[in-house]
């Protein structure tokens, strides 16, 4: 029954062959910054899948055409679509989620090939033996469920991450989109009526019948007007290349869009966001408090793992060789004898850990309650100042009509009815800034119970897959 011995290299070549079969290959990506410079500079709104996106996200809702001008929600969804922030995320959660496959993966067995020569001097007999031993290494205590139940938390942790990235980057697209509300027409406006009454007082002064002073200070008030405008261009300039940013595309891909501002049009009413909702929502919805939680019971898993150690892992190591000709079996054990630890280090290290994820959970949830807290009283607090707005630019309009009245009953002139109406377009412009301030208040009032607070939901807009990828199914 010898074998010869060349028949073991063969052996062992078959076991390779065999073991690689089904193994996965290298594919090389390599990244070019200059492709990648270049894919960014020719991103467009007009992007084919981009507008699949967003009649996948509509559907049964609305239809949207080439020609619909992009509302906060389309830009949101351009966001999703490109922002590199969404790449980051999806790409964290796609790394857990191939964490718990390599937790769920059960150890290999070994295999050592060995052949001994045997030389009977006083026979004058020589022998090969060979042998073939297996080593099959067993997990005790649990250590391979609760490796699974740590990568599967964490997973879900990535998971919330992601939801919560999202949030943040609609949050910035939102925030970018009212830094670039047109308030230039009521400037513009503005401005035309102070130059009217500017050259109204200076043939008035030319003949006698308006003081220098009135001139000089409606002058002033023209100029500070003027300077008020210009700044309001420069910045709209700037908060567009920021809009753009949020989005993820060049500021070029916004050449010749048409933007909607209606989102910002109506504000919900206190009595519309019960604050013991509103605090409960945060505490117990909001994703980064939820993966806060994720990665605690994360942490509570990784102490499992440690105490689970203190059982050693088992390892049999059956083998079998031929003895000049007698077929031979054995069957060993081996283990690591828990003699001189216990290991008492690293269950220390983990329940350290648990403690600190505790604590960075109760972090999260007492910032998330003094977030709505403070949140609720400053848009409350504009609200008030909105209504007071609204009211002044409605006494300002009915002098404004009165004026209007009196002119054209003769009883005084358009330098009366110009100061009215410059008032008038003053009230104007102070009610949309503080309409302003009131949206920008919601804003981060949404921030923090992450979500929309107006009576309309928007579509949901599918954030696992990124449709730029080519292996996204």
């Amino acid at each position: 029954m010898t074998l010869p011995h060349l028949r073991w290299p063969l052996l062992l070549v078959f076991v390779l062959i065999s073991g690689s079969v089904g193994c996965a290959r290298f594919q090389p990506r390599p990244l070019e910054p200059t492709q990648t410079a270049q894919a960014y500079t020719a991103r467009s709104l007009d992007d084919s899948n981009l507008r699949r996106l967003l009649q996948d996200s509509l559907a049964g809702e609305a239809t949207r055409s080439q020609h619909t001008p992009w509302d906060l929600f389309a830009l949101t969804a351009a966001a999703f679509y490109y922002h590199p922030d969404m790449d980051v995320a999806r790409a964290k959660w796609r790394v857990a989620e191939a964490a718990v496959v390599t937790a769920g993966a059960r150890p290999n067995p070994g295999l050592n090939l060995s052949e001994e020569f045997n030389a009977d001097v006083s026979r004058g007999k020589r022998a090969w033996s060979p042998g073939i031993n297996f080593s099959i290494p067993i997990e005790t205590g649990g250590k391979r469920g609760h490796r699974i139940a740590q990568t599967q938390q964490l997973a879900e942790a990535a998971r919330l991450h992601l939801i919560d990235v999202a949030w943040q980057v609609r949050s910035r697209v939102r925030s970018r989109l009212l830094n670039i509300y047109p308030t230039e027409p009521l400037l513009a406006r503005q401005q035309a009526l102070e130059a009217e009454r500017v050259g109204l007082m200076e043939r008035r002064v030319q003949v006698g019948f308006s003081a220098t002073a009135d001139l000089t200070q409606a002058r002033i008030a023209l100029q500070q007007t003027t300077l008020a405008n210009d700044e309001a261009y420069k910045r709209l300039a700037e908060n567009r290349v920021q809009l753009a940013t949020a989005v993820g595309v060049p500021v070029q891909a916004l050449d010749g869009v048409a933007l909607s501002f209606d989102v910002f049009e109506r504000l919900p009413q206190i009595s519309e966001l019960p604050s013991r909702d509103v605090q409960r929502d945060a505490l117990l919805h909001r994703p980064d408090v939820r993966a806060a939680l994720a990665e605690y019971a994360a942490s509570q898993s990784a102490l499992q793992i440690e105490v689970s150690k203190q059982y050693p892992d088992i390892t049999l190591g059956p083998g079998f060789f031929l003895d000049a000709g007698q077929a031979k079996w054995s069957l060993a054990v081996s283990l690591i004898l828990p003699m001189l630890n216990h290991n008492q280090g690293p269950i220390a290290e983990a329940e350290a850990r648990r403690r600190l994820s505790a604590s960075n959970f109760l972090i999260i949830q007492t910032r998330a309650i003094a977030e709505v807290d403070q949140a609720l009283a400053g848009y409350t607090s504009v609200l008030e100042k909105l209504r007071t707005a609204d009211a002044l630019v409605a006494a300002q309009r009915h002098q404004e009509q009165s004026a209007a009245h009196t002119l054209r009953a003769g009883e005084t002139d358009r330098l009366a009815l110009l100061g009215t109406q410059v008032e008038l377009a003053t009230a104007e412009l102070a009610r949309v800034e503080t309409l302003l301030q009131a949206q920008q208040a919601l804003g981060t009032l949404e921030d923090a119970v992450r979500r929309p607070l107006n009576n309309d939901a928007p579509p949901v807009i599918a954030i696992e897959h990124n449709p730029r990828d080519k292996d996204t199914p």
